[in-house]
């Protein structure tokens, strides 16, 4: 494990805050103008890429390539595009679910199954309403069907998969989804509400796996105990907006830590990444928390970073444009305005390899099929950057 140290004591509260501003509700404005500096179309270079400016949108969420090259990206107030990179035209796809649309909520991801060519299916995530003012998170999937004028409508829409209980406030949903090995993955935040990630009556807090239709897989670690228990893979995480798998199929999640302590963790059938009861930052009133070294029955990060990052999203890289990163993870950064690149030594461990100064907050990365990687950027007008290797 690694950790990387807070460089000075005489950082100002001020600064904290800023540094975490990517893990509260306040954040979600910050850095939209940053995301305008440059129209569609410029090039430029960004440390060792060449960044090209593809598209702008409105408060971009998530972003996953289709079959045929062409994106889906998702705009938090509640909007699909579907977007011709070539062309570089955005359509709508109609029929989203309605989201509630504040703080971190919204529309969330948005994950073509793996069998999209044959079956057309999408699968979503948004913050949904419950009674009074309360919300949570929920997973629906529907049929694309694509129109001949750039854009389509979704079909038959049903929700696998919802947060229990619904809760008042606005952050901490996480709702990234991710398919491997015939399941559903789902990182489900603790909705800022710390005991539920570690509460099996609760779906909160924790690393979902399910069967493609929402069911539970008999074979689940808590399936025994039925409920909401039977969906949890993992438990004890705060906020993992980042849920990926690398090429031998394990699964790792980064997260957001509270004042200090964002992580980045192996994910392990049953484990429990102890939070609230331990993490390597503190509460946000100065309340101290355990660190992970004091309790070795939770399972301790393999990365911890404070300063944090404020990580979004997380992708591990396999193509050719790029090869000596090959089997290298990259996370988005917010606070941090960041991409991260992150080496494993095949044991459990990784650390930070490297950092790229984007010039604004970076809310989701992916792989294309070009094998170059695509980031969209925070906010109002956030921009759709494709990154290739510089000249």
């Amino acid at each position: 494990m690694q950790r990387i140290a807070m460089t000075t004591a005489l950082l100002s509260l001020a600064l904290l805050a800023a540094c975490n501003a990517g893990n509260d509700a306040t954040a979600a404005a910050q850095g939209g103008d940053a995301a305008t500096t440059a129209a569609a179309g410029e090039t430029r270079a960004i440390g060792p890429f060449q960044a090209e400016a593809i598209a702008s949108f409105n408060e971009p969420w998530a972003l996953n390539f289709l079959p045929d090259g062409r994106l889906l990206v998702s705009e938090k107030p509640g909007t699909l595009r579907l977007l011709d990179p070539r062309t570089r035209q955005a359509g709508e796809i109609t029929g989203v679910p309605e989201v509630v649309y504040g703080g971190q909520g919204g529309f969330g991801d948005v994950v073509p199954h793996p069998q999209f060519a044959e079956n057309g299916l999408v699968y979503l995530s948004y913050a949904e309403a419950g009674e009074g003012d309360t919300a949570g998170a929920a997973v629906a999937r529907a049929r694309l069907v694509l129109d001949d004028a750039g854009g389509g409508r979704l079909e038959d829409l049903e929700v696998v998969w919802r947060q229990v209980p619904k809760v008042s406030g606005r952050g901490h949903y996480a709702h990234r989804i991710v398919f491997h090995d015939g399941k559903l993955w789902i990182s489900s935040g603790e909705r800022q509400k710390f005991d539920p990630a570690q509460d099996m009556q609760s779906n909160l807090g924790k690393v979902l796996r399910l069967n493609e239709d929402g069911s539970v897989p008999d074979d689940n670690p808590f399936a025994d105990q039925g409920g909401v228990a039977a969906q949890v893979w993992s438990l004890g995480h705060r906020n993992p907006l980042g849920l990926a798998f690398d090429a031998n199929g394990q699964l790792w999640d980064i997260e957001m830590g509270p004042k200090g302590g964002d992580e980045l963790n192996r994910v392990e059938r049953g484990a429990n990444y102890g939070y609230p009861l331990v993490s390597n930052g503190d509460h946000y009133d100065g309340r101290s928390i355990p660190d992970h070294s004091t309790r070795p029955e939770f399972n301790p990060p393999a990365i911890t970073w404070t300063p944090v990052i404020s990580p979004s999203s997380l992708v591990f890289y396999d193509g050719e444009l790029f090869p000596q990163w090959k089997g290298n993870a990259f996370a988005g950064g917010l606070s941090s305005q960041s991409l991260v690149r992150i080496e494993f030594d095949g044991e459990g461990g990784a650390r930070e390899a490297e950092r790229f100064a984007m010039g604004a907050r970076i809310r989701g990365v992916r792989q294309g099929p070009d094998g170059a990687l695509w980031v969209i950027e925070d906010g109002k007008g956030g921009r759709l950057l494709r990154l290739t290797p510089k000249q």
